[in-house]
């Protein structure tokens, strides 16, 4: 079984801005597993880039 999350089942992505820091989270739907990375607001593609990339090494890490 392929635990990675794939672009069939989808990952909820959720941002949070406080000032000039942004939380981007990457949720797995199938499981509710969530993985999170913090950086600045301005980097939004990079910052979802890797918490889907986190995502799928927690996943991993759980077989």
């Amino acid at each position: 079984m392929n635990a990675a999350p794939t672009k069939d089942e989808g990952v909820y992505i959720e941002c949070v801005v406080n000032g000039a820091l942004m939380k981007v989270s990457a949720i797995d739907p199938k499981t509710g597993t969530e993985a999170s990375v913090f950086g600045p607001a301005t980097a939004r593609t990079a910052l979802t880039r890797t918490a889907v990339q986190k995502l799928a090494m927690v996943l991993k890490k759980q077989q």
